[in-house]
């Protein structure tokens, strides 16, 4: 772009695609997004704007925002991940909107190639795909890749483009209008729920190549030494800052710690074979920390096969585990490398009953190989797991052959589960992806909508803690089991699960709890804002201060582009500074890459105004101001323990349900919301810069005391 027109952090412009007209134009981003940031909160603007809020995920008026924010492309730590915001079709008893995150190197490009956001509308009456080459922009046909898996996809359009293009394309679960189908990009990064929106609008992929230079206002020595101080900050993967064994280079250690690469373990399949150091500080070093392959698959299978990490533009840590597994490529004819990290790594052996704990045997560790690369290629979505639970659930009940028709059951290869065949996973994904049968096709409904194709009580999953179902479709993510009253109610404010992990980053981050204490102390002020996990203390005000706080955080880190696996820095590695981390860091980042002086509290601010707005227009599609009662479930098993120990017991994750209410009580108060309906008050909204929004709500009911 024209150098004296340059901005810092942003472009100054994003697209705006119709595929019904094939038109594609350029839009300023300013001055319509200044209070916007980027990310998800300028595509909850989007929607206010412009999407009706009774519109469904396959009409055309449903659109897609794809927006990274000011640190993609910069280079700033772990800045790779792109929002991309819809009407979600998974969500329950209605869909609603929401947003995948996507890792990779897409959000980079598109700044890159000079552009803020990509706002998706129409559909096309054939298959597509969006070619972005700098400043050119245009509609290809599709037609040589519909039909075909991710994998050859992105080759295919790579080599008809660029082979340094970033390819973000789904499977045939998309085009077949699977609700739970993925879009992935840079071959094995996953955002989830969203193929099937692509599908209908005959989009099949976003190709884009980019090569101009990104602005940073700061002088480049400060650039640096901001750089470096972040680096001094980085932990492990979901900030763990302590190793998971007795290391003589530091005070604590924690079995949970995802810091497990340890110095002796041999990654066995690099070339030549790599010997993890004794001394990982080294920035070059930061990458070893962590082995995705030896956590999810055990030690010895881990390291046998794996050959390096690998992870997103602009991330030291790789947390991708890349492997190569001879003998499951040998046995089911697939790939022998495969890159995965974190459930993907694990969950194809959860479909088994018989090896579904036991990571150690071969023929988990094959399972795994072959899930991964089926239903990625497929681009079918596990939800997190969800889908798997859900089968495994459905099997072991025997209820599969009580409700499918007797014809499809006895053509389904049930043996194989039983003989621990990964091959049945390839036959169970295809029947999602091409919606075949009862089950294939439900399956792909998501949970609540199969739960009641069936006849079932959706109240049967939210009893049973072996589904980790939580509510609206969506299963757990970091609720009770790591953060107490915190993680309970995060876990009931979203339309999906809350991808957040501001809660584990810091309970899980290895440090005594003593520790922690004193970190809360210092942020939130006070140490009863955090208890040790399974050690649960009755809900009061500093919990809930940290609640507000972790969902800013969780906002500005996806308006931001920044990973929340790795983001928060509040904790740090070192002992010379007490273990304290910069609850600014990403602050600093931002004012010396912008030239923008805005506080640590104004950008608070700004993802608490996105996750308002978020709020506001969920309570307009549903037509309901209570929130509380209509909207922030929480299931049943949070309330049981498997010994029966009463809430607050040492050892318990159990929750009270007064306790849980009461915490409602709390966090609306200090908001501002309407403590019995949870709706936001117009002076929530005033505070917040959302003025725009209480004439609308108060057009339609959806203002308390209105």
């Amino acid at each position: 772009m024209d150098n004296t027109q340059k901005r810092y952090g942003y472009t100054g412009q994003g697209l705006r695609v119709n595929l019904t007209t094939g038109q594609i134009t350029k839009e300023p981003t300013f001055p319509r997004f200044k209070d916007e940031i980027g990310g998800t909160a300028l595509g909850y603007r989007v929607f206010w704007d412009e999407v009706p809020p009774s519109t469904q995920p396959q009409d055309e008026a449903n659109k897609i925002v794809i927006a990274p924010g000011p640190f993609s492309g910069s280079g700033a730590l772990c800045s790779s991940r792109t929002s991309i915001t819809t009407i979600y079709p998974t969500i329950y008893p209605m869909p609603m909107i929401a947003s995948a995150h996507v890792g990779g190197d897409l959000a980079a490009k598109m700044k890159l190639a000079g552009y803020d956001f990509i706002i998706i509308e129409g559909k096309s009456a054939k298959p597509v795909y969006l070619y972005i080459n700098n400043d050119s922009a245009e509609l290809r046909d599709a037609s040589c890749v519909w039909g075909q898996g991710t994998r050859r996809t992105q080759t295919t359009l790579a080599n008809q483009t660029s082979p340094q293009a970033s390819v973000a394309c789904i499977g045939q679960a998309g085009e077949n209008l699977v609700p739970m189908s993925v879009l992935i990009s840079a071959r094995q990064h996953s955002a989830g729920g969203i193929g099937s929106i692509f599908g209908g609008k005959k989009l099949k992929a976003v190709v884009v190549y980019g090569d101009n230079p990104i602005h940073i206002h700061a002088d480049p020595k400060e650039w640096q030494k901001i750089t470096e101080r972040n680096i001094e900050l980085f932990g492990s993967l979901n900030q763990h800052v302590v190793p998971s064994a007795p290391h003589p280079m530091f005070e604590f250690f924690s079995p949970g710690s995802r810091w497990n690469g340890m110095p002796g373990n041999v990654w066995q399949k690099a070339n030549p074979p790599i010997t993890l150091p004794f001394d990982m500080r080294s920035p070059n070093r930061i990458s070893y920390r962590w082995c995705a392959s030896q956590f999810f698959l055990g030690k010895p299978q881990g390291l046998k096969i794996k050959v390096r990490n690998n992870g997103c533009y602009a991330c030291p840590l790789r947390c991708y585990a890349i492997v190569e597994d001879d003998e499951a490529a040998a046995r089911y004819h697939i790939n022998k490398m495969t890159e995965q990290t974190c459930m993907s790594l694990y969950f194809g052996r959860v479909i088994f009953p018989k090896i579904a704990a036991k990571r150690d045997l071969p023929a988990a560790r094959q399972a795994s190989m072959v899930g991964i690369q089926t239903m990625d290629d497929l681009g079918v979505w596990c939800n997190y797991g969800q889908l798997h639970r859900d089968f495994k659930k459905l099997y072991v009940d025997g209820t599969w052959k009580k409700i499918l028709p007797e014809d499809e059951y006895k053509a389904i290869p049930w043996q194989k589960i039983e003989d621990c065949d990964a091959s049945f996973l390839i036959d169970l994904f295809t029947r999602i992806a091409y919606r075949q049968g009862e089950l294939g096709y439900w399956l792909g409904e998501s949970t609540p909508y199969m739960l009641k194709r069936f006849g079932i009580s959706e109240d049967v999953w939210r009893n049973d803690k072996s589904t980790n179902y939580w509510g609206l479709g969506h299963p757990k993510h970091h609720a009770n089991e790591d953060d107490g009253q915190v993680g309970t109610v995060l876990n009931c404010l979203y339309n999906r699960d809350p991808m957040c992990h501001g809660t584990v980053n810091f309970t899980r981050s290895g440090l005594p709890i003593g520790v922690q204490k004193q970190i809360a102390e210092r942020f939130w002020g006070s140490g009863d804002a955090v208890d040790a996990v399974g050690d649960y203390t009755p809900t009061n005000e500093a919990k809930m201060r940290r609640l507000r706080w972790i969902i800013c955080r969780k906002e500005l880190h996806d308006m931001l582009g920044l990973c929340s696996w790795m983001a928060p820095w509040v904790v740090s590695p070192n002992k010379s500074e007490n273990y304290i981390g910069d609850d600014d860091m990403e602050g600093k980042v931002f004012r010396a890459l912008t030239g923008m002086n805005h506080t640590a509290q104004e950008l608070d601010n700004a993802g608490f105004r996105a996750f308002t707005l978020h709020r506001a227009y969920t309570m307009r599609e549903m037509k309901e101001m209570n929130q509380r009662k209509k909207h922030d479930f929480y299931p049943e098993w949070i309330f049981t323990d498997p010994k029966d120990r009463p809430a607050f017991t040492k050892g318990t994750i159990r929750m009270d349900r007064d306790d849980i209410e009461k915490s409602f009580d709390i966090f609306f108060k200090q908001i501002d919301w309407d403590v019995p309906t949870g709706a936001p008050t117009a002076k929530a909204y005033k505070d917040l810069n959302l003025e725009f929004v209480i004439p609308v709500m108060e057009k339609e009911g959806l203002m308390p005391g209105k």
